[in-house]
């Protein structure tokens, strides 16, 4: 059976200043996003679910959709503020999405096979869809869950132009995943990483491992993501603001002993754009791969 792409596009692009995930990144007019489902393409993904909003249906139709839908099936599923559960009520002042677990929550009703989770405006390159596929091909669940990650080194995802958030990951030496924790406004600081926790800074090295949204999971993590969902909206402190995120959602399955998940590492270097900075960095390296090679000029003939 062939497995499923999922690909988180619901984002506001808040700190990027526009929808980022449909924003050129060659004279083709191909998006990060192309890159992706193109590599996941080649290693027999058959299918791709876009999460998206309604706002944006319309154009990231004509913009993304579209070209895909020729080569894989695509289905959309849509990410609303208004996706609660029953009896809970939308505040007048949440305008943000409810985050990354939520997205992935929407999905519940159109994948009933193994599946990758990826977001729309990070470049992971071919070799970890290889990894990943390779694994959820093979992946049963039995008395667990049996999960995926594809980690890569924080050093090689930070950006000069301002901070980011990401899943700080510790593995066993089996290669498991023991604990994750969703670390905000991490800065450069040479080749390691800093932030700041309860007013003190925080040192990262370079070679830590670290969650960029690219998970393995099968179906069978539906109905806990429901319950965790209801769980989240109970005991967060800020239902204005507060998201549930993937990383945390995992760690709290690893806790309870009701999943595992294996560390895949990639070759691959990673890079997105989380700034509008950044976009430049992007372009020039979409354009070396193509002068090697890696990619054709035109993605989608």
């Amino acid at each position: 059976m062939k497995p499923t792409l999922v690909i988180l596009a619901a984002g506001m692009g808040s700190r990027y200043g526009g929808l980022k995930q449909m924003d050129s990144v060659d004279e083709a007019g191909n998006k990060i996003i192309d890159f992706s489902m193109y590599d996941a393409l080649r290693e027999n993904f058959d299918e791709v679910v876009f999460i998206i909003k309604k706002a944006i249906e319309k154009d990231f139709k004509e913009e993304v959709g579209n070209r895909v839908a020729k080569h894989m099936k695509v289905t959309y599923v849509y990410q609303e503020l208004d996706k609660l559960p029953i009896g809970y009520k939308l505040s007048e002042n949440r305008l943000k999405p409810w985050g990354t677990a939520h997205a992935l929550l929407c999905c519940k009703d159109v994948i009933n096979k193994p599946f990758c989770v990826i977001n729309s405006d990070d470049f992971y390159g071919r070799d970890a869809f290889k990894t990943i596929h390779d694994f959820l091909v093979s992946t049963k669940d039995d008395d667990k869950m049996h999960f995926a990650m594809v980690g890569y080194e924080l050093n090689k995802t930070l950006t000069d132009n301002g901070t980011v958030t990401r899943g700080v990951c510790l593995a066993d030496e089996k290669g498991y995943l023991t604990d994750i924790k969703e670390t905000k406004d991490i800065k450069k600081d040479g080749l390691n990483g800093l932030y700041k926790e309860n007013d003190k800074w925080i040192s990262l090295k370079g070679d830590t491992l670290v969650s960029m949204n690219f998970w393995g999971f099968t179906p069978a993590i539906f109905p806990y993501l429901e319950q965790g969902f209801i769980d989240f909206l109970n005991s967060t402190n800020d239902l204005i603001k507060d998201e549930f995120y993937i990383p945390i959602f995992v760690d709290t399955l690893i806790k309870r002993n009701l999943c595992d998940v294996l560390v895949l590492s990639t070759k691959e270097q990673w890079f997105g754009v989380t700034y509008k900075e950044d976009k430049e960095n992007v372009v020039n390296s979409i354009k070396a791969l193509k002068e090697k090679n890696v990619y054709p000029k035109v993605l989608w003939n």
